[in-house]
């Protein structure tokens, strides 16, 4: 799976070069001291674990960085499955460059690899239930993109990306409008056009945003015998979101509800990195 996102964007080459810039600060006083600035080296990448691959294009990109003819021969694709021990990514180039940029690349890959893995296990714990899993804008600033891009390898379905693709009404909104109806009011009257979505604690709040007229309705913290009420209700006149301490313990009850998505912040929120090694075959 390739990710458009990711090709010929001013905001990865920003990113990348604020990551770089934080590691390398005046120099790598260890690689170029030992180094001989000519040296050319062949390494691979392995992956120590099993799971769902992703970044490896931003780790090209940083490699790039240092040394413009790397040459990248990847054996997986964002969004491949891989197994401990194999090969994820082959490469040459100068060997300064290669070891220099070596955290920063497997930062972004180890990283984005944690979270498609940990997409992937929740998907695949919902197989026969319509439901679709949802990320959040619980994301390390900066981040963001890239934690989207890999919730999408993962097999999940990004949300909004910030505040200003989608409406999302929420208690505090609610208590400074007055009321759901009146929230969602202002909002259609100053945007149009944008989807709305109104966050609901019972099945009263649920009757108000219906009436309202909202296009998602999320079904925060409720039981999971309120929330089938709640679907019932809402049928298919909006789409529905359960959120709220989802956990792998519960979140098939949660989709025997019927809801459309799921939403769980600790996609992105709760990473554990990916174990991937880089080592150098040889140096030449």
């Amino acid at each position: 799976m390739i990710f458009p996102e990711v090709s010929n964007q001013k905001w990865l080459d920003d990113l990348i070069d604020v990551a770089l810039a934080e590691d390398i600060g005046g120099g790598d006083v260890t690689t170029e001291a030992v180094i001989d600035d000519q040296k050319k080296t062949k390494a691979v990448w392995v992956a120590k674990q099993a799971g769902i691959i992703a970044g490896l294009q931003i780790a090209q990109r940083v490699f790039e960085k240092l040394d413009e003819n790397i040459e990248w021969h990847p054996f997986f694709n964002g969004g491949d499955e891989v197994r401990t021990g194999e090969t994820v990514v082959e490469f040459s180039g100068n060997c300064r460059a290669v070891l220099i940029a070596e955290r920063t690349a497997l930062n972004f890959a180890q990283r984005m690899s944690g979270i498609a893995t940990k997409t992937n296990e929740i998907v695949r714990e919902l197989k026969g239930f319509p439901a679709k899993i949802l990320d959040t804008r619980k994301t390390v600033p900066g981040l963001r993109k890239l934690d989207k891009i890999a919730v999408k390898a993962g097999g999940g379905v990004n949300h909004r990306m910030g505040l200003y693709d989608l409406a999302m009404i929420k208690d505090n909104h609610i208590q400074a409008a007055g009321s759901i109806s009146k929230a969602v009011e202002r909002v259609r009257a100053k945007n149009p056009d944008i989807r709305i979505e109104v966050e609901t604690t019972n099945l009263e709040e649920v009757d108000e945003a219906l009436k309202s007229g909202a296009d998602i309705i999320m079904l925060d913290n409720m039981s999971v015998e309120m929330m089938t009420k709640a679907v019932e209700r809402i049928g298919t006149r909006a789409e529905t979101e359960a959120s709220g301490n989802i956990t792998s313990k519960t979140i098939r009850e949660v989709a025997g509800t019927g809801v459309n998505f799921i939403s769980v912040g600790a996609l992105t929120h709760s990473v554990q990195a990916f174990d991937i090694s880089q080592r150098i075959k040889e140096i030449f």
